[in-house]
This record gives C-alpha cells, sequence and structure tokens, in this order.
C-alpha cells in the first residue's frame, strides 16, 4: 500500500508531465471543479482560465521539474511545499522561471485531487526574521 506522501508525489509528477504536454483532459481530471491558481505575479486563474492557457497553443511549457517537495498529509487534504522549475513560453514570450509552489490536494474518497496552486518567487528570508527573537526589544 502506498503512503499519502507517495500518492501526492505522483499525483504531482503527473500534474507536471501533464502541464509540458498541455494536456488539457488529464489536468481537468486530476483537478478539483473550484481549483485555483495563484500566479508568481499574484495573479488569480480559475480552473477554466488555468485550463484555456494551453488551448490554442498560447502557453508552450517544454520543461517543467517539480523537486525539493515536502507533503504534510492532514488526512483528507494534504499540503506541499517545493520548488517549481519551468522553460515556457506565453503567447510568444519567454515565461522560464524557478518558483517555491504550494500545492493543496484534497482527497474525494477515492483518489487525490489537486485544488490549488500557488507560485511564488524564491528569495531569502527578510532582515527581522533572522534575528534572534529572544532579545528584548529596545
Amino acid at each position: 500500500m502506498t503512503t499519502t506522501t507517495d500518492q501526492i508525489q505522483q499525483l504531482g509528477r503527473d500534474w507536471a508531465n501533464a502541464e509540458v504536454r498541455g494536456d488539457v483532459a488529464a489536468l481537468q481530471a486530476m483537478t478539483t471543479d473550484d481549483f485555483t491558481l495563484v500566479g508568481p505575479l499574484g495573479f488569480v486563474l480559475d480552473k477554466q482560465q488555468w485550463l484555456r492557457r494551453y488551448q490554442g497553443g498560447g502557453l508552450v511549457t517544454q520543461q517543467l521539474s517539480w523537486e525539493e517537495t515536502q507533503v504534510r498529509d492532514y488526512g483528507s487534504a494534504a499540503v506541499s511545499v517545493g520548488v517549481h522549475d519551468q522553460k515556457a513560453e506565453y503567447n510568444g514570450q519567454p515565461a522560464d522561471g524557478r518558483f517555491r509552489i504550494t500545492h493543496v490536494f484534497v482527497h474525494d474518497g477515492d483518489r487525490w485531487l489537486l485544488a490549488g496552486v500557488h507560485l511564488s518567487p524564491i528569495g531569502g528570508p527578510p532582515p527581522f526574521a533572522q534575528r534572534d527573537t529572544t532579545e528584548s526589544p529596545r
């Protein structure tokens, strides 16, 4: 029997491969009806908007890796945080990038589905987050 982490890792690989293939049918089948994508610049796409990027060849993803993932299992939900590295074009313009990615997965009783994706630029922690919080304020 596979663990939740194994199942989520497989679904994540399937998702990345479907994105590279531009396989709208596979992406449709592996996501919830209310799937939401938050892009790396803060834009929000619902499921139909997200899928429509591939119709007509607007988005072409040549490579996509999903790595350094950590999965947290909450029973009927799971969250993964990892790195999304892509080589892509959108309407002929470069859309390459390396992003921190959070996936939200839900279990519908039979299988895991992808409910949401959030991408953000990768940066270091802000200076205040590096300070020892045990010191008393001045």
